[in-house]
């Protein structure tokens, strides 16, 4: 064995202390010049929807304070598997993000076979903002409360029919967890988005359906139909008056709707960090802000570490509903 002495323990630990600081530089150095060219942001919704035009907002700003252009590149389909998939197996250098919403924690209870995993393929960088759907009726049937629709339901079995914005979406989920928790009989009727399916409200195709706020924002002051709860942890500000499943102690609707943006797996920490401080800056924006208020959006604007959690809570709670629901899509 070699003696230990001064000399080689002190070139032991300079080299130990060299290797620690090695991610460090490594990390520093991925950042250098960062970025040189254009960024891709994908999005796994169609153009033109209210996802879409967030994403462009906060891309076009996001442009502005890297200095580079971020680009909205649109792969919609499969409940948001496709887009995700495309940024979960893409190069960790920052070049390409994913704006993505709640589908990523709830498509791992709903399909078999996902080309990816959520949690361990992407790295959150941080959430945006907070959304909720509206369980709304038309306005012609004769409730005015959550609980007259429930009486209502309970005495006409599977005459009424629940509009959705898409199989294995969120709607769909608590569409059937309201049925579930009040062992309602309603049929399930999922549309190409929300805003087919609230056309089919207004026109009275449907009695019956959840729809998210953002779409709804545009439409509130409509005398067409009656919002009879929301989801989510508290209270709209645009609909201060309309209470929450939570509120009205049905359980399984506290978790909300969201919008946030991730990179690939292995993406360095420095890296997310300065990510996610950009679009913190974004979202202070005034004119970000007012656009968010606009579609009925929280802003939240939290640490990728945050998202983390969050993350975490709510894969566990859809896995909760969706399993007692029995709910799968393949």
């Amino acid at each position: 064995m070699q003696k230990m002495t001064r000399r080689t323990m002190l070139g032991s630990l300079l080299g130990m202390a060299f290797a620690a600081l090695m991610p460090v530089q490594t990390a520093m150095a991925s950042l250098k010049g960062y970025p040189d060219k254009s960024i891709r942001m994908v999005i796994p919704g169609p153009p033109g929807g209210a996802t879409d035009i967030i994403t462009r907002l906060v891309s076009a700003e996001l442009s502005k304070e890297l200095g580079q252009t971020v680009w909205v590149d649109n792969k919609p389909g499969a409940s948001a598997t496709i887009g995700n998939n495309i940024v979960a197996k893409s190069e960790p250098d920052g070049y390409t993000l994913l704006l993505t919403f709640t589908a990523i924690v709830q498509a791992p209870w709903l399909y078999k076979n996902i080309p990816y995993d959520g949690l361990k393929d992407l790295i959150p960088i941080t959430q945006l903002a907070r959304s909720s759907d509206l369980f709304m009726v038309h306005k012609d049937l004769n409730v005015n409360t959550l609980e007259e629709f429930i009486e209502l339901a309970h005495k006409n079995p599977d005459k009424y029919a629940y509009g959705s914005y898409g199989n294995g979406t969120s709607s769909h989920i608590h569409g059937e967890q309201f049925k579930r928790a009040k062992n309602i009989e309603m049929t399930h009727i999922p549309y190409r988005g929300a805003s087919p399916a609230l056309q089919a409200l207004l026109a009275g195709d449907l009695s019956a359906a959840f729809i998210d706020i953002t779409t709804m924002t545009a439409f509130l002051d409509s005398d067409k139909f009656k919002v009879l709860a929301v989801t989510g942890s508290d209270r709209l500000k645009t609909l201060p008056n309309v209470r929450t499943f939570t509120e009205m102690g049905i359980e399984g609707f506290t978790s909300n709707g969201w919008l946030g943006v991730f990179a690939p797996a292995n993406t360095s920490p420095e890296m997310v960090k300065f990510l996610s401080e950009k679009l913190d800056k974004v979202l202070k924006l005034p004119a970000v802000q007012q656009r968010f208020q606009e579609f009925g959006l929280r802003q939240v604007s939290n640490t990728p570490e945050e998202f983390q959690t969050i993350l975490l809570k709510d894969y566990e709670n859809y896995g909760n509903i969706i399993k007692a629901a029995n709910l799968r899509i393949d």
